[in-house]
């Protein structure tokens, strides 16, 4: 039974993926900032699957620690999925008004958590492990107001580029989920409807191929997937 840890995983992309894993038979640690939607989570996926879930924030390094620590009390850790992520102060302000102190907050759960979770795992990882890291569009264009948010992918994007390169051995994938119909997406846009986004569910079939296939590390877009080969 392969092991994943998913972070972010209490809504979204991020539960979204752990449903589809429990029906395929991973076992699954998950976490999320708020414990609430994360025990409801694993209340629903524990009856299908082993689950551990703790809540926590991802750029804690003592809470990345114990959820290693809980990967490998299920037998080991095959894939790390870093999806958490965060937008910074909202509305998105221009560069010129972002505050620094929350660009660093950003900074801290989009680039260097990811990172520090990466390295903890690296060591636990098998021949042929994986990595997942999700991006965005916002790290490759440049959106007006997504500059802290934007860079902070952009950097993660960087990182898994160098990471591809340093372990061979490892699949190391960054892919852009698209555009969907998410908390994130709607805080990024507030007052708007985002109704026409397509749900999460429809970036899961993608991210799934990069986690049971042969495809070679890199960058991929989700949503694009469909009929893409090795």
């Amino acid at each position: 039974m392969p092991v994943v840890l998913i972070t972010g995983a209490s809504r979204g992309l991020g539960l979204a993926l752990a449903r589809r894993l429990a029906r395929e038979g991973w076992a699954l640690v998950l976490t999320a900032r708020e414990g609430d939607p994360l025990e409801e989570a694993r209340r629903e996926l524990a009856g299908h699957t082993p689950v551990t879930a703790l809540p926590g924030d991802v750029a804690d390094g003592a809470h990345a620690r114990r959820l290693i620590d809980a990967a490998l009390a299920l037998g080991g850790l095959d894939t790390l999925v870093n999806n958490a992520s965060t937008l910074g102060p909202t509305p998105l302000p221009p560069l010129r008004d972002l505050p620094l102190d929350g660009y660093r907050q950003v900074l801290e759960v989009n680039t260097i958590a990811p990172l520090r979770l990466i390295q903890l795992a690296l060591p636990h990882l098998p021949p042929g492990g994986r990595i997942v890291n999700v991006t965005s569009d916002a790290g490759v264009e440049g959106y007006a107001t997504w500059g802290g948010y934007g860079s902070s992918k952009a950097a993660l994007e960087q990182l898994s580029r160098v990471l591809a390169a340093e372990h061979p051995g490892l699949r190391v994938y960054w892919v852009d989920p698209g555009d969907m119909r998410t908390q994130m997406h709607q805080d990024a846009f507030p007052g708007e409807d985002i109704s026409d986004r397509p749900v999460p569910e429809v970036s899961v079939p993608g991210v799934l191929r990069l986690l049971t296939g042969d495809l070679p590390s890199g960058r991929y877009v989700a949503q694009q997937m469909v009929g893409v080969t090795a």
